[in-house]
């Protein structure tokens, strides 16, 4: 039987608001139960002003989110990156929190680097206790200078735990404009999915769209395609039209991905004419055009 059961997280939470929030029936099993119950709502009202003041040149803030690990959320992240920083005069941040399993230094071309991270500059931080994961995600929003920047980009582990709250509750001092959430198209990663997509609904994260990744393989000679992972239930597509989410795109499988990952070098410049290059476009644009319309409404409210 599975231990967290489905309709916990769809149905019964309390959200993180709740003065039920951690102590609800529904909680028992919840891996962040003992957070909420502690009532961590967020960054005391000093702390909240001096983010608010540290962050208030940060134009846009976009979280990436997955619900299952290995669908490329990461490589999501750092092809986001790159393609928005293809716009010279746009000034891009990019940021991990998973903290036990940093991939971005790599993929960025920065292994070795003196970059902006405890795993990283301590040399194989393997494990930390629940509480420090909030005090490092807190020193890495507050005290680095992140200065005058377009996009701050948020690379999250996998699933709903500790950092994501963490992160919701410290941008929600400030701004965050929305999540990405990755996934693949076989159910296996949906179900993961619709967990997440609840999550960003209880702590009233907007919800960008959602990236199909892996979504089927164009060979390069006869250009046909094949469907390494099959949609057995429809895949994102027919998962957004049922939670009225936005499918921002399908990006398909190519060998090129991952070498270039490996590398620390952007795909979206080293095969420009692939049709993952292509998809990768389209999906940035439409992120482009969410984030410049959520900045047009502010302003109207300001």
């Amino acid at each position: 039987m599975d231990p967290f059961p489905h309709n916990i997280f769809v149905i019964n939470c309390p959200g993180t608001g709740s003065v039920q929030a951690g102590r609800a029936a529904a909680c028992q099993g919840c891996p962040n139960q003992k957070l909420c119950a502690a009532g961590a709502a967020g960054p005391d009202p000093a702390e909240a002003a001096a983010l608010r003041e540290r962050l208030r040149c940060v134009k846009h803030v976009v979280l990436v989110l997955s619900g299952k690990g290995g669908v490329g959320k990461s490589t999501f992240s750092a092809l986001l990156a790159h393609g928005l920083a293809a716009d010279e005069s746009k000034q891009v941040a990019l940021l991990d929190i998973d903290i036990c399993g940093p991939s971005i230094p790599k993929m960025m071309g920065l292994e070795g680097e003196q970059v902006c991270s405890y795993c990283f500059c301590r040399g194989g931080l393997k494990c930390l206790v629940e509480k420090h994961y909030r005090f490092f995600i807190h020193q890495f929003l507050r005290d680095v200078d992140w200065g005058e920047i377009d996009y701050l980009i948020i690379d999250t582990p996998p699933g709903t735990s500790d950092e994501h709250l963490s992160i919701v509750q410290y941008l929600g001092a400030s701004h965050v404009d929305g999540a990405v959430i990755i996934t693949t198209p076989q159910e296996v990663s949906l179900q993961d999915v619709r967990k997440e997509i609840n999550f960003c609904h209880k702590v009233k994260l907007p919800i960008i769209g959602v990236v199909e990744n892996m979504s089927g393989f164009i060979c390069p000679k006869c250009k046909n395609e094949s469907q390494i992972f099959p949609p057995t239930t429809g895949g994102a597509e027919k998962m957004c039209q049922n939670l009225n989410v936005s499918l921002l795109g399908k990006v398909p499988l190519d060998p090129q991905i991952g070498k270039s990952c490996d590398k620390g070098q952007s795909f979206l410049s080293e095969a420009p004419e692939s049709p993952a290059t292509a998809s990768y476009r389209n999906i940035i644009q439409r992120i482009q055009e969410y984030c410049d319309l959520q900045h047009t409404q502010e302003e109207k409210i300001i």
